[in-house]
């Protein structure tokens, strides 16, 4: 089993100086126009100079009507090209690798924060929301736009991208067979339901073939992730690795559990046997302590991706290696602060469950 402290070639000449990853963290600290700012920079950045191997941004929409919430990061127009470029020579810097997450929300994007209106696989109506099926013409534009995207992160420095599968936003509602009823080559079977993720990925592996190219995906139902079933997504990995896939991140929410579906059987474990070798795997969910990643690699994990534990601690792999003490929920916001934080990305931390000491 390979060290945390070890490095990992992601392909080829692309290599992460360790196994320890921030995950991609909603921290509403962008501009209102998607543009980076320096209170998002710092926070990224202060990860890459605390040991971080890659950094992930959060994830950033790929079209404007794909926005979910204010503050977040764009990836959707040149416009965006200087913050990123000035991101990727920053976390370079430190060391770092930089990977961007490419998503569009479908009917988790929000019109009120998009001024756009939203869609997905079906018609779907919510307490928040009614959105419409999506037309052809809307599925052919957001693949071009995740190509588009991952050529902008290309052109900006970035070492990576990743697809956001999971959470149920657009490519893992067209997974779903909840949220998607269509009846035409994007629905019904699993092959037309993943349709849309593998020609997405199909075309930003054409837009930017230099970079690592990673999928995230929720193995079952959670959340806002519905109709999902952990056979199919195995299925599913197997497909995306066929067709280029160098990285599968299994976004778990506590990756100390087994599955649903097989509750003697771990998702990390099914999921490394059904996958070539040459595919990394790396895996998020309440991931705290060293213990804790060394569970995951033990499983067959290529690498960890840290979410609240590399919040509260900005340089969780320098301490972990030097066998400091880490901060755990409930954590103060001076600490948070102190950790690169801004002031309205501790004010959101607030809303959630005990994570902010009072």
């Amino acid at each position: 089993m390979a060290g945390l402290f070890d490095p990992l070639e992601l392909r080829e000449g692309v290599v992460a100086r360790n196994r320890v990853w921030l995950a991609p963290l909603t921290n509403m600290q962008s501009h209102a126009d998607g543009t980076l700012s320096d209170d998002e920079l710092h926070f990224l950045s202060r990860r890459a100079e605390g040991g971080f191997g890659l950094v992930e941004t959060c994830a950033a929409h790929v079209q404007q009507d794909g926005k979910a919430w204010p503050g977040e990061l764009g990836v959707h127009d040149d416009a965006m090209l200087p913050g990123l470029k000035r991101l990727a020579a920053a976390i370079h810097q430190d060391g770092a690798l930089l990977s961007a997450q490419l998503f569009h929300g479908g009917l988790r994007a929000d019109p009120a924060v998009s001024g756009a209106e939203c869609w997905g696989p079906s018609a779907h109506q919510d307490e928040k929301n009614r959105c419409r099926a999506g037309t052809e013409e809307d599925i052919q534009r957001v693949i071009e736009a995740f190509a588009n995207a991952a050529r902008r992160c290309a052109q900006a420095g970035f070492d990576g991208v990743e697809l956001h599968g999971a959470h149920g936003y657009v490519l893992s509602q067209f997974l779903s067979t909840v949220y998607n009823q269509r009846q035409d080559r994007w629905g019904g079977s699993l092959e037309n339901r993943s349709r849309l993720i593998r020609e997405t990925l199909a075309a930003v592996r054409r837009a930017a073939p230099s970079l690592v190219l990673a999928v995230r995906i929720s193995p079952e139902d959670y959340g806002q992730a519905k109709g999902l079933d952990l056979d199919e997504n195995l299925e599913v990995a197997r497909m995306l690795a066929d067709e280029g896939m160098d990285v599968l991140h299994l976004s778990l929410w506590r990756a100390s559990l087994n599955t649903l579906k097989r509750p003697q059987e771990h998702a990390v474990t099914l999921f490394r046997r059904a996958l070539p070798s040459r595919v990394k795997m790396v895996v998020a969910g309440a991931i705290w302590t060293r213990e804790d990643a060394q569970a995951q690699l033990a499983r067959g994990a290529d690498a960890v991706a840290l979410g609240r534990g590399a919040i509260a601690n900005h340089d969780w792999p320098q301490r972990i290696h030097r066998g400091d003490a880490i901060h755990l929920a409930p954590v103060s916001a001076e600490v948070l602060l102190k950790g690169g934080a801004s002031p309205r990305f501790v004010g959101y931390l607030r809303g959630w469950k005990n994570f902010v000491a009072p």
